[in-house]
């Protein structure tokens, strides 16, 4: 009798766990999917929201004659918002030059309509600004710098002869003098 009661719990217990793995395939299909959807709910957004997959090739992987300045910021960081002018300032000087400064939002896009664009037309921001929605943090952070420990303010300048990645605040001067390195 003992060794029915045995089988019969060991198949109760490899049962459930079969089934907790189907749920956790079901779960993280059902989150992907749900985030393409959240992303096509935003075709209306007064700014772009991309995935990583297309911030990645719409932007992190351009190579011409421009230079990118790619700063990752949100409206919650202090130190982002203090050196948020600077970005601007020096997107005007070089305005003639061919440098393009582009401000990526971590924000959550939930609160893109209450907090990101208002944050946009409260400070005038003229250098485009996307929104990237990708909770996978752990998986985009190490393809936009193998050093970048996910803290922000980070900021990339590139363009096809180099690349720099740097994860600190600037004062104005010094974010010109890193970008006069690389132009």
């Amino acid at each position: 009798m003992k060794i029915i009661i045995g089988l019969g719990l060991s198949l109760l217990l490899f049962s459930c766990g079969e089934t907790k793995k189907e749920h956790v395939v079901a779960e993280e299909i059902r989150t992907n999917a749900q985030q393409h959807t959240e992303l096509e709910d935003f075709d209306d957004s007064p700014i772009p929201v991309y995935d990583f997959p297309k911030l990645e090739k719409e932007l992190l992987q351009l190579r011409n004659d421009t230079t990118y300045i790619v700063n990752f910021w949100a409206t919650w960081c202090k130190p982002c918002i203090k050196e948020l002018p600077y970005f601007e300032e020096l997107a005007h000087k070089y305005s003639d030059e061919k440098v393009k400064v582009v401000l990526v939002s971590l924000d959550f896009p939930e609160n893109l309509h209450t907090k990101v664009v208002p944050f946009i037309e409260k400070y005038k921001l003229q250098s485009e600004v996307i929104l990237l929605a990708d909770d996978d943090a752990n998986t985009w952070i190490p393809k936009v710098d193998t050093k970048w420990e996910g803290s922000i303010p980070a900021t990339i300048i590139y363009n096809n002869k180099t690349r720099s990645f740097y994860e600190r605040s600037f004062t104005y001067d010094e974010l010109e003098n890193e970008l006069k390195s690389i132009i």
